[in-house]
């Protein structure tokens, strides 16, 4: 079904996205994280929809959000058992997933559905709480095999060039990025040391860092930051702020 809903209405789906920006349409309300928690505050009886995996949702969620994930083989029947004249809330890690399910949703007779523009990432970025599924988590606990900014900052503490990449095991361009990187450490090892930071296992310190998407790419010399890159890039462009 899923299929067929994106093959039937891709094009409709550009124009719309193309024509009504970030603000409304039809019911559909594409909010930053401020105006998100903002607007869940307003209306604390509305389900918090993740559309993520289970994997992911456990490293940290919403608090009283529920787990329909939008890429298993359950989310219509999941969806089914809400309210469609009701508010709902929906969210995803970056905002793909979670645009994908709020259009579904629409087209299913959903007829408010406000969605977290940017996914939990901007949700972190804006320093707003999280939960587990059993202890609720501020934004200044950290879990004792996260890093802290002061352990990062002895990271980057090298006669070389350090080059950080933030990145998850869900980021399409992350993955597409890593053996260039890899390939970067060997060929690179006298003068580069590269080091991966998986951005869901260190949540603080993206915040400290105010790292709010990925991938992000850093270069540090001297322990100075001189490089700062959000998004897909070639290796070509990388090698080009190393040499």
């Amino acid at each position: 079904m899923k299929q067929l809903f994106f093959i039937t209405t891709s094009v409709m789906l550009f124009v719309l996205f193309m024509s009504c920006g970030s603000n409304t349409a039809n019911g559909q309300f594409n909010l930053s994280a401020i105006e998100f928690s903002e607007k869940i505050n307003q209306m604390p009886d509305a389900p918090i929809i993740d559309v993520r995996t289970p994997e992911e949702f456990e490293k940290g969620h919403l608090q009283n959000a529920k787990n329909f994930n939008w890429n298993g083989n359950n989310f219509e029947n999941e969806i089914s058992t809400l309210d469609k004249s009701k508010p709902v809330f929906v969210y995803c890690l970056s905002g793909g997933r979670s645009s994908s399910a709020t259009n579904y949703m629409r087209s299913n007779g959903f007829t408010q559905v406000y969605e977290l523009s940017g996914g939990i990432m901007k949700w972190r970025g804006a320093d707003l709480p999280e939960t587990t599924e059993t202890v609720a988590q501020s934004s200044s606990k950290v879990k004792a095999d996260e890093l802290t900014i002061d352990k990062f900052n002895e990271l980057i503490k090298s006669e070389k060039i350090v080059l950080v990449d933030f990145y998850a095991d869900w980021c399409a361009p992350c993955k597409k990025m890593k053996p260039y990187l890899e390939e970067i450490s060997k060929e690179m090892a006298d003068k580069v040391e590269v080091i991966r930071i998986n951005a869901d296992d260190n949540q603080q310190l993206c915040k400290d860092l105010k790292i709010d998407a990925l991938p992000v790419l850093q270069i540090y010399k001297n322990k100075a930051l001189t490089w700062n890159h959000s998004g897909y890039i070639a290796k070509e462009g990388v090698v080009t702020q190393l040499q």
